[in-house]
């Protein structure tokens, strides 16, 4: 026994070793910044295939008969004891007379234990039905299919549960799947992985992001924005990589709403056993009748609004594990006298580090990017925001928007600070928009200052810099000091949280082997050094 013992003893002591070895030897750690800037070049033998699937794509297509649930999907609530599960039963219609189906016809049910038989546990939820209207003659209206939403309750973290979803009366269940909790919120406990991604689309490429995605295995999936793009494509189903282009004389911006059914078809076997944490983007937006926006969006997703304190479902925040996580909506007001604003004021002044140790911040569209492609386009929200963000010492923000990836060195007020977020720019899913390729640092390409703020928010609060080596100017003439990596390729980040004060993140590129790492770094947390500022914070 006690030899035993000691060679299980050695072993520990060995894990234990080597991972501090990883952790402070191989792998750079944030403690080196700041790092010297870095641009691998473009690969221009790889061009993806930014091509959207077709809707004769057998993963596109509807495969159910009847109201047998389909585009089924978990995600979080607030905490680990609860989860929300959605899909959609019925068949959505389109044209130019389309009659809802009736949400009341159909129940919301969900079976679900710790055993696939018998199921103990039974949740009743809610359902409803958007339509996209366009009141111009010839264009094409979309009503949905029946969208549920049940949350469940009383769950039991880091904890398997099995689950069918559907109505049992009419006999139309889903077949039995599975998902996992997430740990109790606590300094020791996180989920292994959690793969981020952004403006994913619907292509070849995207399709590719999700198969190496699948490869981590993640326990969780943060979508920073921009879903499935539909409103690339006019009513009738032609669409284009660029919309304004192809398009200009429409009179109003049209969208395709079946890509929506396409995108959740395509995700569920993914996201029918994996949470995933949507984000707004500015492609959701779609203007209807009635000056409506974002109704797809808002509808065939469940949010954790109210379970945290947030009367909007563009903010909310949540918990895994030892992470506190804060989305932020780029496209709803934002300044320090809107709700959004307040609502973040008080929802940072209740996290408890002791608890919560790490605070992760995401929106779509980034503050920090150096490409020319929105280049200082969301500035009015950094101007409203920033502040707030570094004086709690939030540790990592994830965007998307840009479709390329860059990591900043740890920043504030575009300076380098040890005490500031690590940015990460992840808006290269693949979309059928393509890659960002050009810098604002490279020679006449620093975009006109009047052609940058956000057509969705307006306002105009970007200036020419008033210090530092870009002093008296729009653009530096370089790749900015606190941008320390940044390259033009397709692909997406793993997070791994290892304890309260190390966090490994790793980007992968899709067109390299599963096992190749294009971007690595370890994020680490100085509490000590970098303590949460109480002065002139909002007081409860």
């Amino acid at each position: 026994m006690g030899l035993r013992f000691g060679k299980v003893a050695a072993a520990v002591l060995i894990f234990a070793t080597l991972n501090l070895f990883q952790i402070h030897g191989e792998i750079p750690t944030t403690l080196d910044e700041p790092f010297d800037p870095v641009t691998v070049p473009l690969d221009k033998s790889f061009r993806g295939n930014a091509i959207d699937l077709p809707d004769s794509d057998p993963r596109v297509k509807r495969s159910v008969l009847g109201f047998h649930p389909e585009q089924i999907s978990v995600s979080l609530s607030s905490t680990f004891d609860s989860v929300w599960i959605s899909w959609i039963t019925g068949e959505f219609q389109i044209g130019e007379n389309v009659k809802p189906l009736n949400p009341k016809t159909v129940a919301s049910v969900v079976h679900y234990g710790k055993l696939r038989f018998p199921m103990t546990h039974k949740a009743n939820g809610e359902s409803l039905v958007y339509s996209q209207l366009y009141p111009f003659e010839g264009l094409q209206n979309y009503t949905s299919g029946i969208i549920h939403h049940v949350r469940l309750t009383g769950l039991e973290p880091s904890t398997l549960y099995y689950y069918r979803c559907g109505d049992p009366s009419i006999q139309a269940m889903s077949d039995i799947y599975y998902f996992k909790t997430m740990p109790i919120s606590s300094p020791k406990s996180y989920p292994s992985r959690i793969a981020v991604i952004g403006d994913l689309g619907l292509t070849f490429n995207s399709s590719s992001t999700i198969e190496h995605l699948r490869r981590n295995k993640p326990d969780l999936i943060l979508l920073v924005g921009d879903v499935c793009y539909a409103n690339l494509y006019l009513t009738n189903g032609t669409g284009s990589d660029c919309y304004s282009c192809s398009f200009s004389d429409t009179p109003i911006h049209e969208t395709f709403q079946p890509r929506w059914d396409y995108w959740g078809r395509f995700m569920q076997p993914l996201v029918s056993k994996v949470p995933i944490m949507m984000v707004q983007g500015n492609h959701e937006l779609e203007e209807q009748a009635e000056n409506k926006t974002f109704v797809s969006y808002s509808s065939r997703f469940a949010f954790p609004s109210k379970e945290s304190g947030s009367s909007s479902k563009f903010y909310y925040s949540f918990n895994a594990g030892g992470i506190h996580f804060i989305v932020l909506g780029g496209y709803v007001a934002y300044n320090r006298s809107d709700d959004q604003y307040k609502w973040l004021e008080k929802d940072l002044a209740n996290v408890d580090r002791e608890v919560t140790p790490w605070l992760v911040a995401t929106w779509h569209p980034p503050w920090y990017t150096t490409y020319q492609a929105h280049y200082r386009e969301s500035e009015c929200m950094k101007v409203a925001m920033e502040d707030l963000l570094y004086q709690y010492r939030v540790d990592i923000v994830f965007n998307g928007h840009v479709h390329a990836y860059e990591r900043s060195n740890r920043v504030y007020n575009y300076n380098i600070d040890p005490c500031g977020p690590i940015y990460i720019s992840i808006g290269d899913g693949g979309n059928r928009e393509k890659m960002a390729i050009s810098h604002a640092d490279d020679p006449d390409s620093c975009p006109e200052p009047s052609t940058t703020p956000d057509a969705i928010m307006g306002g105009f609060c970007a200036f020419n810099f008033t210090a530092g080596p870009a002093s008296g100017q729009f653009c530096w003439d370089q790749q900015p000091d606190y941008s320390a990596y940044r390259e033009s390729s397709f692909g997406h980040g793993i997070l791994e949280v290892k304890n309260e004060t190390h966090a490994l993140w790793t980007w992968h590129r899709n067109q390299d082997m599963y096992n190749r790492i294009g971007d690595q770094i370890y994020v680490v947390r100085q509490p000590e050094r970098c303590p949460v500022q109480s002065e002139n914070l909002w007081i409860r």
